[in-house]
């Protein structure tokens, strides 16, 4: 079974396919495998800023409960 990626490894991956993928096409909006790229992109970095977001509010958490 092989390894996942981190989110971060993912997002970056797909950012350079999609830059890739754009300077190739000279239409990359009607391009659907770009736009589909373009979603996983978003959807990956949708889950980063959540992530964080849980990370600081754990954070908070137990601030607030050492006191």
């Amino acid at each position: 079974m092989a390894k996942r990626r981190s989110l971060q490894e993912d997002t970056v991956a797909l950012k350079t396919k999609v830059t890739e993928g754009s300077a190739k096409d000279e239409n990359p909006e009607g391009n659907p495998a770009i736009r589909a790229l373009r979603k996983r992109l978003k959807r990956s970095q949708r889950k980063i800023r959540i992530e964080k977001r849980r990370e600081a509010d754990r954070a908070a958490k137990m601030a607030k409960a050492a006191k």
